[in-house]
């Protein structure tokens, strides 16, 4: 294992990182718009475009790519064919949206082709999380994904601005123009092939670097899932979910025209609100990570968590949408790096691939499916029974909070079971 990594290897790591959290602010902070509002599915609907493709991404991570990985402890390589291929199919699935002649069925091409792209997109995702523990020891991988985090979001600020000029095309177009016209994929593709450059001079990674001689898993070998990690991932579930459910419909609600009314301008501003909250708590997180445990951690993201969503499901003017939205990058920060180092102590080095797949899968499933079964279906129920669509949307926003609480208690039952484990201790 490399104790300190160098400066140039950090450094293509963040070139990777910034250019990556680029793609996707300038690609998904619009497309649920998009689908809603130009090609006119459903808010349920809508939803599957994270859905279907996190689902195949958590499958895949799991029984193909995380057992690859193990066996072959071959991670920067995975991630380099995994953005060549998913941006080739990006373009594709651009092309193929533009053939139908019916909108909605485009909207449902466009899910299906992402779906597919995620397959290899995956392969990017669990070799990314098992590089990071390969050449990083325990009590400093909070405070680098602290630090990715906020390179990262540098990288998000950017990608959510030009996507919102490129939406309506500097507003001299028609709303959706930069998706309809194949711009903003084109953009997004040509991100990850570039993205892959840096990651040419970062180390392949993989357990021979930190003991030679340890033996490496076969995907047939038996793979020991503690009962501390398997409670612990119930809890990410709940905390994950409850907060992600409305990530999806969330730029819905804040464009609807009884609600807030925002222009695709004005949101990049209020989505780059949670940017700016990820840039600065990166910093923090990296700074206090050593001093604070990272069960106190995971406490506080999710009780920033709640804070947000509250905040949604009772604001009534843009400044308090504004604070909430800092308040939920804030706590993604803060979750996600603290999570992922607990969760790298509870997982034998010789299993990354496959435990950090289902890791990853609390986090990757929630985007979607969580906004498939609890907040799409429910503001559909409510609009349908004849509530308006602000009120929907609010509530949606409540039932994430519940979800989030009840997992702040199988958290906080986690942590009494494992009181006495000095594995768990800082």
């Amino acid at each position: 294992m490399i104790r300190s990594p160098d400066r140039k290897i950090l450094l293509n790591i963040s070139s990777f990182q910034i250019l990556a959290m680029f793609r996707r602010g300038l690609f998904y902070s619009y497309l649920s718009i998009y689908l809603r509002f130009f090609l006119g599915l459903s808010v349920t609907e809508t939803t599957l475009f994270a859905t279907l493709p996190m689902i195949l991404n958590v499958v895949f991570q799991t029984f193909v790519w995380g057992g690859i990985s193990d066996r072959y402890q071959k991670r920067r390589t995975l991630i380099i064919i995994g953005e060549i291929t998913a941006a080739i199919a990006t373009v594709l699935v651009w092309f193929l949206h533009t053939i139908p002649v019916s909108r909605h069925a485009a909207g449902y091409v466009i899910i299906v082709g992402l779906s597919v792209a995620e397959i290899f997109w995956s392969m990017s995702n669990v070799a990314w999380s098992a590089l990071i523990s390969d050449l990083y020891v325990a009590y400093e991988r909070t405070a680098v994904q602290g630090r990715l985090a906020s390179i990262g979001a540098l990288g998000r600020i950017v990608g959510v601005w030009i996507g919102g000029l490129a939406y309506d095309g500097l507003a001299r177009r028609y709303e959706g123009w930069g998706f309809h016209t194949g711009l903003l994929f084109f953009i997004a593709s040509a991100v990850m092939l570039v993205s892959t450059i840096p990651m040419f001079f970062v180390p392949e990674g993989g357990i021979a670097r930190e003991k030679p001689g340890v033996k490496v898993s076969r995907p047939d070998e038996g793979t020991t899932y503690s009962r501390r990690f398997l409670l612990f991932l119930v809890a990410m579930v709940l905390i994950n979910f409850g907060r992600n459910s409305v990530a999806v419909t969330k730029t819905q609600y804040l464009v609807l025209d009884d609600g807030f009314d925002v222009s695709s301008s004005l949101l990049s501003y209020i989505v780059n609100m949670q940017s700016l909250a990820a840039l600065i708590m990166g910093f923090v997180v990296a700074r206090v990570s050593r001093r604070i445990a990272d069960s106190t951690l995971i406490a506080g993201g999710s009780a920033l968590a709640c804070l947000n969503l509250l905040g949604f499901a009772l604001a009534r003017g843009l400044g308090a949408i504004f604070g909430s939205n800092f308040l939920a990058g804030a706590s993604d920060v803060v979750i996600y790096t603290s999570s992922y180092t607990y969760a790298s102590k509870l997982i034998p080095p010789s299993h990354r691939g496959r435990q950090f797949a289902l890791y990853n899968a609390t986090f990757f499933l929630s985007w979607g499916l969580g906004a498939t079964i609890v907040a799409g279906p429910l503001v559909d129920v409510l609009i349908g029974i004849g509530k308006s669509q602000v009120v929907a949307y609010r509530m949606s926003f409540l039932a994430g909070l519940g979800m989030v609480i009840a997992g702040m208690l199988v958290f906080a039952a986690c942590q009494r079971c494992n009181a006495g484990s000095p594995r768990n201790r800082r």
